[in-house]
């Protein structure tokens, strides 16, 4: 079993940054990609960016490149989103996303709302 918790949702006004974590526990040694999803409301979940626990390679949606980056700390088992130039359209519940070969792992969701 795996166990994700997500932090660092808040309030922020348009052009501003947050870093979101993802503290992971349990049985990891099988866990291979680490994620962030959204889910704005009405509308359905989506991939945000993703990274491999080994070799650290990192693809994002396009939506989010250029201003969004994927990190992890595998000493600390956490994965990190640093999310700048914030837009209204960014706002949503975003989700920590672990995946093994047989299993996918969520955690509950932190809340980011960019608004002015």
């Amino acid at each position: 079993q795996v166990q994700l918790v997500e932090s660092g949702g808040g309030l922020v006004q348009p052009g501003g940054s947050l870093r979101l974590s993802c503290a992971a526990s349990g049985t990891l040694s099988r866990i291979y990609r680490m994620a962030w999803y959204r889910q704005a409301p009405g509308k359905q979940r989506e991939l945000v960016a993703t990274v491999l626990l080994s070799g650290g390679s990192t693809n994002y949606a396009d939506s989010v490149k250029g201003r969004f980056t994927i990190s992890r700390d595998n000493a600390k088992n956490m994965v990190y989103l640093q999310m700048n130039s914030l837009k209204p359209e960014d706002t949503a519940v975003y989700y920590c996303h672990a995946r093994e070969l047989h299993h996918d792992y969520w955690g509950p969701g932190t809340q980011v709302t960019v608004s002015s």
